[in-house]
């Protein structure tokens, strides 16, 4: 037996006036996402917990049956683990992002976009070298992939009792600033090292050839999702499978170091609609026709416009799922063959009014290359799933329903 989880980050939705009452995923064209749920079964589920972060962390945790009470740290450090970077007990791990703020006074700014236009991996690391002068001595940051970057605050928790409330920018986007500023224990550095940014960033090279190409400038660096060391099973370990992870951002990176997945190298990947998403499926299959038994195929691609309120690109990102990923899958899928068991299903949702992650129910479909399984819905969507009746009432407990069937 051969799994495959197809983990489309942020496909999940809600009606929208624009797509006459549907969502993003009723009105993109997937012959192969409605011919599983049409096939397998198919039902809806929760990923997202009260009281935690409403973000692809938790989520992605609850994918793959790691319980967020027990193992969630914060975000930061499981994107540290993905840069295999050492983290001491005492430390406090941030994302840092290059965001785009309106005004050069953090404090008189609106939060325009948390990503400075999708910013390249070059530009951003260009800025995270000029960064490191205005850093405090007991702080380092280093690059990450486009506008994710991380920072290490060593032995934060030996010096203050662990308490900081700090804002997810993609959740304050076209609001002021100065209502979200860092609070709580040591919030004073970071607002500093904040304001500091900007003057640092807004003459910057990079970003003044940025602003004469019409791009956004990085001007900000904004810090979020903290987080002390985390500690993760190994998957094998639990599942007695063998597990390979294909992503391009460096949570999923960092959840497969942690639990001992191996991450697949696949060529120009991006984390937004602009990917190679048929390397992704290929280094899938190869996986699991080289001594894998699992794999996770992750797409960022849907949450990113999602989050850019952007619901033509959002349905165009989840064809690119069906017609150019699945169909991979599909294509190769012989080259494998054992029976093939396959996943689908969004980490949360990420409705374009919304422009941020909620904690709606998703749909989630398994469906089997050697006999159909009951549940079947009329196609795949929010809609459809829910129309079945069937619920995993433990988001938790997919994976292990999963591999169960």
């Amino acid at each position: 037996m051969k799994y495959i989880v197809v983990l489309g980050d942020g496909m999940g939705g809600r009606p929208i006036e624009a797509l006459g009452g549907k969502t993003t995923l009723e009105t993109a064209k997937t012959p192969y996402m409605d011919k599983m749920a049409r096939e397998g079964e198919c039902g809806i589920l929760k990923t997202l917990i009260d009281g935690y972060p409403m973000g692809s962390d938790v989520a992605n945790l609850t994918v793959l049956g790691y319980e967020p009470r027990k193992y969630y740290t914060g975000r930061s450090p499981l994107e540290a683990l993905g840069l295999e970077l050492d983290i001491g007990e005492q430390d406090l791990v941030l994302r840092a992002n290059l965001v785009n703020i309106s005004e050069s006074d953090p404090k008189n700014a609106k939060m325009v976009d948390h990503s400075s236009d999708k910013i390249t991996d070059a530009e951003a690391l260009e800025l995270v070298k000029a960064l490191q002068a205005i850093l405090p001595p007991d702080m380092e940051l280093y690059a990450g992939a486009s506008y994710r970057n991380i920072l290490v605050w060593h032995n934060y928790l030996a010096n203050y009792d662990y308490k900081l409330e700090l804002a997810p920018p993609h959740d304050i986007l076209e609001q002021d600033v100065k209502a979200y500023l860092p609070a709580g224990n040591g919030a004073e550095v970071l607002w500093e090292l904040t304001q500091k940014s900007v003057a640092l960033l807004e003459s910057h090279p990079v970003n003044l050839a940025r602003a004469e190409k019409g791009l956004k400038m990085a001007n900000c660096l904004w810090m979020w999702g903290d987080g002390t060391r985390p500690m993760l099973d190994s998957f094998e370990g639990r599942y007695g499978l063998k597990g390979a992870m294909v992503t391009a951002v460096p949570l999923l990176e960092g959840i497969a170091f942690g639990t001992g997945m191996k991450k697949q190298k696949v060529a120009n990947v991006t984390g937004d609609i602009h990917t190679n998403f048929e390397g992704k499926a290929n280094a899938a299959i190869d996986a699991l026709k080289n001594g894998f038994d699992f794999a996770f195929l992750h797409m960022e691609a849907p949450d990113e416009c999602g989050h850019d309120g952007n619901a033509a690109e959002k349905v165009e990102s989840i064809e690119y799922v069906d017609g150019r990923a699945i169909k991979i899958i599909f294509d190769r899928m012989e080259e494998l063959e054992d029976e093939v068991k396959i996943l689908l299903l969004p980490d949360h949702a990420t409705p374009i009014e919304a422009r941020t992650h909620t904690a709606d129910e998703i749909p989630y479909v398994i469906w089997s290359s050697k006999r159909e399984l009951p549940g079947h819905a009329e196609g795949y969507s929010e809609k459809a799933a829910k129309a079945t009746g069937i619920r995993v009432e433990d988001g938790t407990q997919i994976l292990r329903h999963f591999l169960s069937l």
